[in-house]
């Protein structure tokens, strides 16, 4: 549930404000329709949509949004390519004031801003940001009770479910010649290989591969290179013949997480059956 805050009127405002009531009341004048602004985590109706979730980024966001968060602002921009190089605005850092909890990744530098800007009102979560199914689902559990929102984070568990294993089957169909493909992955693009069923035989990152990796992992001749879209470093085994794909971690504005699955099985499968 978000939290009410309590804001301290001064004496005066609420005698004036009486003052003016009477008045118009004694002048036999119907009052107008009063609205009062809708509490912290309520729709304009005074209907309580949940807490309000401040996300550093869409990936965050998207968790929020399998937990059954409602009220979700993400602060850097989906045209950031790089999210870690983001540079919070003044304005940033007075929406997280007003967040009942406040996403972040410890490896974002700029994470302790956002701890500061919080203060005492907000709960800052610190968020375990791997596509993993496993982790994934874990994620979102820990999110949803933690929101209060158990229910809907379940619901979004069993719908993540039922697509997760229609794609895992879609892609073992179209494994050439019906066998595993073997893969090197970036580390934060081995979920994808685990949703493809492939065979992983190296990873890499995030820091830059030395020339001893890079002859490490051509001697495994992977028929795939998954790399991270956000952490890029290039072709990664020019020479080897493997096939390179650039596999995306974070959701689009609309924070569905399960498209991020979807995306990356076209991406794998039109990979497998390039000739």
């Amino acid at each position: 549930m978000a939290r009410t805050r309590v804001r301290n009127t001064p004496l005066f405002a609420l005698s004036f404000s009486a003052i003016l009531l009477l008045t118009a009341t004694g002048c036999g004048g119907e009052s107008g329709t009063s609205s009062s602004a809708a509490p912290s985590g309520a729709d304009g109706a005074g209907k309580d949509t949940g807490p309000v979730v401040v996300a550093t980024t869409s990936w965050e966001g998207a968790f929020a949004k399998a937990a059954g968060a409602e009220d979700v602002k993400v602060i850097v921009p989906e045209s950031v390519q790089h999210a870690p190089d983001y540079d919070p605005k003044p304005s940033d850092l007075a929406a997280v004031a007003d967040a009942d909890f406040v996403l972040y990744a410890p490896f974002e530098p700029y994470a302790e801003k956002f701890k500061e800007a919080a203060g005492g009102d907000a709960e800052l979560v610190e968020v375990n940001l791997d596509n993993d199914a496993d982790k994934a689902r874990a994620e979102v559990t820990r999110l949803g009770e933690m929101f209060g929102t158990e229910a809907a984070a379940a619901k979004w568990i069993t719908s993540f479910d039922t697509e997760y294993g229609t794609l895992r089957k879609n892609l073992k169909n179209a494994w050439p010649n019906g066998e595993a493909p073997t893969v090197v992955a970036q580390v934060f693009s081995a979920w994808s290989a685990k949703l493809a069923g492939a065979e992983v035989v190296g990873t890499y990152g995030p820091k830059a591969v030395t020339a001893e990796q890079l002859s490490d992992l051509s001697g495994t001749k992977p028929q795939l290179v998954l790399d991270n879209a956000h952490m890029s470093t290039g072709t990664v085994l020019p020479d080897s013949g493997a096939r390179q794909v650039s596999i995306i971690n974070y959701p689009g504005k609309d924070l569905d997480l399960l498209t991020v699955y979807k995306n990356a099985a076209t991406t794998v499968e039109k990979a497998m059956n390039a000739s």
